[in-house]
Formats: structure tokens, C-alpha cells, sequence
């Protein structure tokens, strides 16, 4: 995929494709994961679209301390209390598959502790 390819979360962003959102502000998006793997899974999509976490860079530390806190804050509202997982996968070895930065927030099931 080139660097100026739109991403699905790219069109979802720019309202192309409808999605189920939950949160919504000028740097951020947050939706329901259309393939859930827990009860509750969220995804929290910078607008800006940067393929992966080693792609951020100085400039992005504002937007991924602002990502971090929007996960406390929607894991909040939506009612997961403290027992909540935050995944972000890098690259596509890691699982990713949509290569535009976005974190997962995972909750309503015990999670194994095999995965630290």
C-alpha cells in the first residue's frame, strides 16, 4: 500500500463508510469493532494517518499522549471500570492489518495472563 492509499479507517473518518462510533473529537475517532474479540471492543483511530507506532514520530507525541487518555476516558464511559486491554499491533507480523494507527480497548472476559 502506498503512503497516499486511503485506508478503510481513513473512510470511515471522512464519513465514506458508516461505522458504529462512540466517541468523536478533532483529533480522534473511537468505533465498535466490527469483528469483536471480546464483549467489548473499541478502536481508537487517530485522524492523522500514521501506518504504524515506529512511524510516529516527535511531532505525534501530543496526538499519542491524547490517544492514551481518550482510551481512560472511553474505557470509562463505556462502562468496562479498570479490567480492560489495550493492544496496539505494529506491522503486519504483529497482526495488523489496517495499516493506519489505532488502538484497541478489549474488556468483558478474563484475559489470559499469558500475553504481557
Amino acid at each position: 500500500m502506498s503512503m497516499t492509499e486511503e485506508t478503510i479507517f481513513t473512510k470511515i473518518i471522512n464519513g465514506d463508510i458508516p461505522s458504529d462510533k462512540v466517541y468523536e473529537d478533532d483529533e480522534c475517532i473511537c468505533i465498535r469493532d466490527i469483528t469483536p474479540q471480546a464483549p467489548t471492543h473499541l478502536l481508537v483511530i487517530p485522524r492523522k494517518p500514521i501506518p504504524r507506532l515506529v512511524d510516529a514520530s516527535d511531532e505525534d507525541k501530543a496526538l499519542l499522549g491524547h490517544l492514551m487518555l481518550k482510551v481512560g476516558d472511553i474505557a470509562r464511559e463505556a462502562g468496562v471500570g479498570d479490567g480492560f486491554r489495550v493492544i496496539i499491533n505494529n506491522g503486519a507480523n504483529a497482526g495488523q492489518t489496517v495499516f493506519h494507527l489505532h488502538l484497541h480497548i478489549l474488556a468483558g472476559k478474563t484475559f489470559s495472563e499469558g500475553m504481557v
